[in-house]
């Protein structure tokens, strides 16, 4: 075993634990969560040695860095997650490779995304990202929709041609009631889920959670955490 394949198969395992315990304490299966390791500026040869240990779900917010990276795994037995916030203009290279664009948060965008999915035949899963920091223009500092604007947005997805409506995604608000409020943040995502489940009974992914406060996520009852840091390590910062 190489160095590098060492140092994350041992980081993958504490995370692994830490996901176990969390589901353990909130009296739920370890298989209803899903790990989802993001990649970002972490190099393809990472994701391949990620691949070979296991890992399935792997996410990216930066199109000209996932771009090459997903064109250089594409052998690979891997589904790719969009996180960042997206441009318009990236849609087109973004279909390309996305299984799963985390981050909706406009019609606009949705109207682009359709587009792109049913040009090059693809089904591209979407989940609305809920800004719970969202003040009066209805919009996040990190991206997202405010909790009033998703059910237009959801139903913009589920009618639009070549997207899939799989859920909701949010990232814990650093401003706001939410701020510091990590586990409250998320038991408001799962009540927006389970009012979003009422006309739309097959978006059931809630996406929430990262290295720092995948726990609070769990216990929440999201479905998917997404976790960089504690997998990959800090990144030294260049120059």
């Amino acid at each position: 075993m190489t160095d590098r394949k060492t140092e994350l198969a041992a980081n993958l395992a504490k995370v692994e634990e830490r996901i176990t315990a969390a589901c353990a304490a909130a009296g739920r299966e370890r298989g209803e969560v899903t790990l989802v390791v993001v990649t970002k500026t972490y190099p393809a040869s990472d994701v391949r040695i990620l691949s070979e240990l296991g890992v399935r779900h792997v996410a990216e917010n930066r199109d000209q860095d996932a771009a090459p990276k997903a064109a250089a795994c594409a052998d690979l037995p891997l589904k790719w997650h969009f996180v960042g916030q997206l441009q318009t203009n990236k849609v087109r290279s973004v279909v390309g490779y996305a299984d799963v664009v985390q981050s909706v948060d406009r019609s606009r965008l949705v109207t682009a995304l359709s587009r792109e999915a049913v040009r090059v035949g693809r089904e591209v899963g979407c989940l609305i990202q809920v800004a719970l920091d969202a003040g009066a223009s209805g919009r996040g500092e990190r991206g997202g929709v405010g909790p009033d604007g998703i059910e237009e947005l959801a139903d913009l997805v589920a009618d639009a041609p070549g997207l899939r409506l799989d859920g909701l995604m949010t990232v814990a608000p650093l401003a706001g009631e939410y701020a510091g409020r990590e586990q409250a943040a998320f038991e408001r995502l799962m009540d927006l889920s389970t009012d979003l489940r009422r006309t739309h009974p097959a978006a059931t992914m809630v996406s929430a959670g990262m290295s720092a406060d995948l726990e609070q996520a769990v216990a929440a009852g999201a479905t998917h955490v997404r976790v960089g840091t504690a997998v990959l390590g800090v990144r030294p910062r260049l120059g």
